[in-house]
């Protein structure tokens, strides 16, 4: 099946999560918010699932194209302790066995981690229900965003900011979990069909950030992008990013990383040049982007 063409000023944004992780947004109404904001072409990228994809297929509004996406958690093994980072994977296939079971342990993972930090909460005389907390997440990947709305309910915090603040989510209660090594990511996201970009690469706000280094070794072994503009970049980390991917051949991405109303900033905030969307389309063999019909 071809790919539906974009127009030259298309506004296309490749990072967005539905209540399928960590969004606020149902699948259908993400798509339907995409289109209200403007968009051309979106992505759904929710952690390591693709349990958004069908009801987004269905519910696409017209001049709407769907990338069909998600957003692997992995670590990179090279520093002590080892350092989290996130991959976007774009167009892979789905059913791929592989790529399939590595997801399915890391999403287990979230939530055997998400039990322990709700434990350690309540061990603090911080009284919040684990079964309020999963049923919450609707049936979606949970995560510590799922914590954090819990901690606003119980009106300990006031905002998912300072649930994600030392003395909560970001220190004093944060676990780590178990990723998909960088470079299997790499491989296996290639394996799929798909398309490997570098989430956020250096978001330095967020915590430790990884060498130049190590992004060139993974152009080596099939890293096809980095993104560069997005809203926990500087401007002078989007300079660094872009420089980067010149020297490497690899393309750049602009996103919003929208979660609805777990972060502020809006869809279409940073937006993928026509250019590096295509490069995209043509480099993966997993399944294509959907149009509305």
């Amino acid at each position: 099946m071809t790919p539906p063409p974009v127009p030259a000023a298309a506004r296309i944004d490749l990072h967005a999560h539905s209540t399928a992780s960590d969004g606020t947004l149902t699948p259908a109404e993400l798509v339907r918010a995409a289109a209200d904001a403007g968009l051309d072409v979106v992505a759904i990228t929710d952690h390591d699932t693709t349990a958004g994809w069908a009801s987004a297929v269905a519910a696409l509004p017209p001049d709407l194209t769907l990338v069909r996406g998600a957003e692997l958690s992995c670590r990179w093994h090279g520093a002590d302790p080892p350092v989290a980072l996130h991959l976007l994977a774009y167009l892979f296939d789905p059913d791929e066995p592989e790529l399939g079971a590595e997801l399915a342990l890391v999403r287990a993972a979230r939530e055997a981690r998400g039990e322990r930090i709700v434990a350690l909460l309540r061990a603090d005389g911080v009284e919040l229900s684990w079964p309020e907390i999963l049923a919450g997440a609707a049936g979606g990947t949970v995560g510590r965003p799922h914590i954090a709305q819990a901690l606003i309910r119980a009106g300990l915090v006031a905002t998912t900011t300072e649930a994600f603040g030392p003395d909560w989510l970001g220190e004093r209660y944060r676990l780590p979990k178990d990723d998909i090594d960088v470079f299997r990511a790499v491989r296996l996201v290639r394996a799929a069909g798909g398309v490997p970009v570098f989430a956020h690469p250096r978001a330095s706000r967020r915590g430790r950030i990884v060498p130049d280094e190590l992004i060139v070794a993974l152009a080596a072994v099939g890293l096809a992008g980095l993104e560069a503009d997005h809203e926990d970049h500087s401007p002078a980390e989007r300079a660094h990013v872009r420089a980067l991917a010149a020297e490497l051949g690899l393309f750049v991405t602009g996103s919003s990383d929208f979660h609805g109303t777990h972060k502020t900033v809006r869809l279409g905030a940073f937006t993928t040049s026509p250019e590096a969307y295509g490069r995209i389309v043509a480099g993966a063999t997993g399944v294509t982007p959907v149009a509305s019909a």
